[in-house]
């Protein structure tokens, strides 16, 4: 029987038992860099597989499934741990027991898919040459990112893969299809804080203030200029203000104005230009208009970029897996995600799962109360990740 029949009959057997872990996870959410029963539980299942493992950055685990002539070469498989500080709403068994947290985001997918995925392949661990690494990390959902924190305690080393795989649910996809975007795919993802500094007073008397509302607001908008004017119209780029606090009154001008921000795109040496150019505007805008300003601007997730001929490679394995009815190209996505720091270090792949079902309600997006998943599609997923893992090491 050939690999493909194999795993697809793996991946129908396992799939209920994928289910379980699944609900197990989602019903025992854990914030970031919390995942403690997470992560235990992990390696509980794990060892009841026969897959030995160990603990990393304190809330990670990192494992093994060595097939013949291990040596030869070693891709990871990624899994995401962490819930959200989301109340869930959902009406369902495996709702979340840790009220005002919840897998919002679809870890609790992500995790069991590779777990699930670990399974086939270490049933399978006769029949392929090489080592499938099985990263499960904490803290996606928090600077400075749970990736960051594995690399630096060494989990792309010993052994060193040369290529990284992650897969995560996507909601604007029916259960069953998956979709491959190769190149820079998404957005790194910055914080900016800014205090404009003046001089409060009355505002029926504005020539004894220096107005920080004001040069706040003309800030604002002059910063527009750094994406306009200033960014390449081929490099995605996104700058916006989320929250402007000016505790003054219909009557007060305040003595300072906080504004808070994001800056978002797709080419690591226009960002530090970018962080340059905003910082000087901000500076000489704010002491233009007799003020001045403190500006921090913290650096989150690097961008996301698909090698070409790992995904390619995938993308051609998913389309055996599932039929090429079934896998769809991904647009530019200006969200952020951890795995961008594996994808500046090694070779990168990082794909969408269908998650969506109409006929069942099954349609809303993640980090909402009431996101939920086709649990048809951890079918999809154990057993494509496997394939996908199984291929790349015959590359």
């Amino acid at each position: 029987m050939a690999i493909i029949e194999k795993i697809k009959q793996l991946a129908q057997q396992y799939a209920p038992d994928t289910v379980k872990v699944r609900r197990h996870i989602h019903a025992n959410p854990e914030l970031s860099f919390e995942e403690h029963g997470t992560a235990a539980y992990v390696k509980e299942v794990l060892k009841g597989y026969g897959i030995a493992s160990e603990s990393m950055a304190e809330t990670g685990v990192v494992a093994l499934i060595k097939g013949r002539n291990p040596e030869k070469k070693t891709i990871a498989l990624r899994a995401d741990l962490d819930a959200l500080p989301i109340v869930e709403a959902n009406e369902v068994a495996y709702r979340s027991t840790n009220e005002g947290v919840m897998h919002a985001c679809g870890h609790d997918v992500h995790t069991s898919s590779v777990l699930g995925t670990a399974r086939i392949l270490q049933e399978l661990n006769g029949e392929f040459e090489g080592t499938v690494k099985l990263i499960f990390q904490p803290g996606e959902e928090k600077f400075p990112g749970g990736a960051s924190i594995m690399i630096k305690d060494g989990v792309l080393q010993n052994p060193a893969p040369t290529g990284i795989v992650g897969q995560h649910v996507f909601p604007m996809l029916p259960a069953g299809k998956v979709g491959f975007r190769s190149g820079m795919y998404m957005a790194s993802a910055d914080e900016i804080y800014i205090t404009v500094k003046g001089k409060g007073g009355h505002a029926a008397m504005p020539e004894m203030n220096i107005d920080t509302v004001l040069i706040a607001s003309h800030l604002i908008v002059a910063l527009q200029q750094i994406v306009s004017r200033h960014a390449s119209p081929k490099i995605p780029s996104v700058l916006s203000f989320g929250k402007v606090e000016a505790k003054g009154a219909t009557n007060v001008i305040p003595d300072e104005v906080k504004i808070e921000g994001t800056f978002r795109t797709m080419n690591e040496e226009w960002r530090r230009e970018a962080h340059k150019r905003i910082k000087k505007m901000a500076e000489g805008l704010c002491e233009s208009m007799g003020g001045s300003c403190e500006i921090d601007i913290k650096n989150g997730y690097p961008f996301l970029k698909n090698d070409p001929d790992l995904t390619g490679r995938a993308r051609a394995a998913a389309e055996a897996y599932l039929g090429t009815d079934n896998v769809v190209d991904l647009d530019l996505w200006m969200g952020a995600e951890d795995f961008a720091y594996y994808s500046q270090k090694v070779p990168a792949c990082f794909y969408r799962l269908g998650t969506r079902n109409e006929e069942r309600g099954i349609v809303s997006g993640v980090h909402t109360p009431t996101f939920d998943i086709d649990e048809a599609a951890l079918e999809t997923g154990i057993g494509l990740m496997a394939f996908i893992a199984l291929q790349e090491l015959e590359s």
